[in-house]
């Protein structure tokens, strides 16, 4: 009896021992060293928003960083803008970038794995082969937009989805337009169905949704002069307009519209019209972008006749999302006007109200939110259950207040709450870091990152006829 009981104790001190590592790996990150914490490896990173995911440190992220890419200006400007986020007086990161420049960079970080997540922010030509790769050799993946730019690369990126999911990987990729709070707030109200009603059909000559953003190839960045890749302007290399920043638009729609739904891209989306101009680029503006002094033997068999360079960065689609009509545009200029910057418009149209982000001049280029009453609804009901929703957003945006302009109301958020696009992308990555510690995206992530490329590439596919 004494022996027996021995062993029962004996069994049941090693079943709880079992038991409570089995808690802790399950509660470490996917893929997490011993200590808890993962390791970035950054590839080829030749666009800023790789270093901007390095902007700050993460709890869970150990500090040194192996990056591999081709010797070059564009990794010597990533690491000059990790060195300035070291550097800096104000709650200074503290990087250690281990660098890989040799010929042989990919299949050295496939072999070595000295990471557990590639930060993929570049040339967009080899990206989704890049992505691929990855996945292939078990590696998680946290990639810039846009995951592919054609049709092929579609494809491929769908089984490299398919892959992930086999080997037991996220691949995400960083859509930072979810953390502004002019669209947080834009989705909060159009979800409140006393307020806003039923999300409309819409038709081709007037759709439910729109979104319009202009952008600029020179801005400043950080506080610096920003500086393109010379294969930037080269639509090989970038992708054109209609796969590039129409990523995060179309994100935000089945973001907002369908919240945690999954999109099947085969049932629930038909391309309607779409179309695509180019940006006319000078040899000067070209200089004054890149640094280099003459546009390059990749590029000069695209000018026209003057010397100048067409570039399609601007398009245009319209396409439905179960039934839904959405339209959206994108439009690049060279360099902002005095005091202009970046724009966005952002329409949504429900039976009882409308939902608009404005940021023109009237607003001194700012991005700001209105709520106007739908054709036939009642403004009085209006301001009723505005003001309703509004006290209930106050409990988790305090100070958000409202402003009658005519008819309409503005939406007034402190400036508390505006943290800017760089910050955006702390936030998107400590999203993506909770998602490998919970060892799986949410359901409907994937399928709905699958139809947003589906989306882009159907829209050039059809722009090219």
């Amino acid at each position: 009896m004494v022996r027996n009981a021995v062993l029962f104790v004996l069994v049941l001190c090693l079943s709880t021992v079992l038991f409570s590592c089995a808690e802790k790996e399950e509660g470490k990150m996917k893929g997490a060293a011993a200590d808890g914490k993962l390791k970035f490896m950054v590839l080829e990173p030749g666009h800023y928003h790789a270093a901007l995911v390095q902007k700050s440190m993460y709890e869970k992220v150990a500090p040194i960083v192996h990056v591999y890419a081709p010797a070059g200006p564009e990794v010597q400007e990533y690491l000059k803008r990790i060195q300035g986020f070291n550097a800096r007086l104000e709650k200074p990161t503290s990087w250690q970038q281990k660098v890989y420049t040799a010929d042989d960079y990919l299949e050295k970080m496939l072999t070595q794995k000295s990471g557990d997540v590639v930060v993929i922010s570049g040339n967009n030509r080899k990206k989704t082969e890049y992505i691929k790769s990855a996945v292939d050799v078990g590696l998680n993946v946290f990639c810039d937009k846009p995951m592919c730019i054609d049709v092929e690369g579609f494809k491929l990126l769908e089984q490299a989805f398919a892959t992930a999911e086999q080997n037991g990987v996220l691949l995400y990729d960083i859509m930072t337009e979810r953390f502004n709070i002019l669209c947080i707030l834009q989705k909060m109200l159009v979800l409140n169905e006393e307020l806003f009603g039923e999300l409309e059909k819409g038709s081709v000559d007037n759709p439910a949704v729109v979104k319009e953003s202009v952008h600029h190839f020179f801005k400043y960045v950080s506080g610096i002069p920003i500086k393109r890749p010379m294969w930037y302007f080269d639509t090989a290399q970038q992708g054109e307009g209609l796969v590039d920043v129409t990523t995060h638009l179309i994100d935000l729609v089945t973001w907002t519209c369908f919240a945690e739904t999954p999109i099947d891209y085969r049932n629930d989306i038909v391309m309607k019209k779409a179309e695509r101009w180019p940006t006319m680029l000078t040899r000067q503006q070209y200089e004054k972008v890149t640094r280099a002094p003459d546009f390059p033997n990749f590029l000069t068999s695209k000018l026209n006749d003057e010397g100048i360079l067409p570039y399609y960065a601007n398009g245009e689609m319209i396409y439905t999302i179960k039934g839904v009509y959405v339209k959206l545009a994108v439009t690049w200029n060279f360099e902002a006007s005095e005091g202009g910057g970046d724009t966005h418009h952002s329409l949504f149209r429900g039976s009882k109200a409308n939902i608009i982000i404005r940021q023109g001049k009237e607003q001194n280029y700012q991005p700001q939110l209105y709520v106007e009453p739908a054709p036939g609804a009642s403004a009085d009901e209006l301001a009723a259950s505005l003001k309703k929703a509004v006290a209930e957003l106050q409990s988790k945006y305090p100070g958000v207040a409202l402003k009658l302009e005519k008819n309409s109301w503005q939406v007034l958020i402190p400036d508390e709450h505006r943290i800017g696009h760089e910050a955006h992308f702390r936030k998107v990555t400590k999203k993506y870091l909770q998602y490998l510690a919970e060892g799986k995206l949410p359901e409907w992530e994937v399928p709905n990152m699958i139809s947003k490329y589906y989306i882009t590439t159907s829209a050039l596919e059809l722009a090219r006829q």
